[in-house]
């Protein structure tokens, strides 16, 4: 009979799995239809160049410094959230790498934000606190990418027929504001939102046969949604300068991340397309961020191909597939990989987030 772990760690192997052959999959498809001779050619010629090594390594360097500015907005929002917890600018990026493995093998990188919040939890701040920290960092997130997307619209409206990724841009649309209603109604009725949370509660845990640890469940969903409520409305009265800290960290911490499609273009001798890209970015996050694949694996990869095919034009098709290989090497591969290292070296297991582990932490 299986234990609880190992079937964790067997949930956690298929979704690996299916996220890492969906993305070389679509990978290797799209090198299969834009590869050919002047691809071999043209990289024997630039593989060997300086500029590449260069600009290939700035590329690598922003993604660490995305690392770190994330760190730093998590650093800001526990901070507002409770002064009393001091938690370092490398204590929060090692937070930050580490829930990369889980939120790159889970659908909108859901699964990122258990690890941030147990982490948190540990290091201090209530669970309540920690996920209102978290969910401050998506809301402003929303925020921006719905800023960004008129300007995606406007850069690329006479490059691409809209209609091939409207459908999808309208669905992420809808989910975001959808999203922002919910939290300010939660903001501005928490005594409803408690009841209609605890009632739902209730009824699952008539399902359990662990009456106890259901009693449990319901008493720490009452006690936290008060924690949680009072955190965020903090964020929105004395906490305000935390939030627009916040908030500018979260401007200069995507538009490090969108560099890095630009300096691999120029690892390839091609132009950096600094504009087009950010705005191509814009597009592409609001699908990427909904709830499709394990990381949005397959999705983003298609997502950039059929974006970067319009930037680089019929000229430079041939390195179309490269380049988006080399781009969720750095973006996505990378991050999974230094994800696990840390998430194991952190907490000597990978599937070992529960209720049970948060309450031994607060004991």
């Amino acid at each position: 009979m299986l234990t609880d772990e190992k079937k964790k760690w067997n949930k956690t192997k298929i979704s690996i799995f299916v996220s890492i052959a969906l993305s070389l999959s679509i990978i290797v498809l799209i090198l299969y239809f834009t590869i050919d001779a002047q691809t071999i050619q043209y990289l024997s010629q630039v593989s060997f160049r300086s500029e590449f090594f260069l600009f290939f390594g700035v590329a690598v360097l922003l993604n660490v410094l995305y690392w770190f500015i994330w760190g730093a907005r998590v650093k800001v929002l526990s901070k507002a959230v409770d002064s009393k917890v001091h938690i370092t600018l490398w204590e929060a990026t090692k937070i930050v790498i580490a829930n990369q493995f889980l939120a790159g093998i889970t659908p909108s990188a859901a699964g990122g934000e258990p690890v941030r919040i147990y982490l948190l939890n540990k290091n201090g701040l209530s669970t309540g606190g920690a996920t209102a920290a978290v969910l401050g960092e998506r809301l402003i997130d929303a925020i921006f990418i719905l800023v960004l997307v008129p300007f995606g619209f406007f850069v690329f409206k006479d490059r691409i027929d809209i209609k091939l990724i409207s459908y999808g841009l309208i669905i992420g649309i809808v989910v975001f504001v959808c999203g922002i209603i919910l939290f300010a109604l939660a903001l501005k009725y928490p005594e409803k939102t408690k009841a209609l949370l605890l009632r739902i509660s209730v009824r699952l845990s008539r399902f359990s046969k662990k009456e106890e640890r259901s009693k449990k469940v319901v008493n720490r969903i009452g006690h936290e949604i008060d924690n949680f409520h009072a955190s965020m409305v903090l964020f929105l009265t004395s906490g305000k300068k935390s939030f627009l800290a916040a908030s500018g960290l979260t401007v200069l911490m995507w538009s490090t991340g969108f560099m890095i499609p630009s300096m691999i273009l120029l690892a390839l001798g091609l132009p950096p397309f600094f504009i087009e890209s950010y705005a191509a970015q814009a597009l592409l996050l609001i699908i990427v961020m909904l709830p499709t694949t394990p990381g949005s694996s397959g999705v983003t990869e298609l997502g950039m191909a059929a974006l970067y095919g319009v930037l680089l034009g019929a000229s430079h098709q041939y390195l179309l597939g490269v380049f988006v290989l080399l781009f969720r090497f750095i973006s996505y591969h990378m991050n999974v990989i230094c994800g696990a290292i840390f998430q194991y070296r952190i907490f000597k297991s990978i599937t070992s987030f529960s209720l049970e582990t948060i309450d031994k932490n607060e004991g």
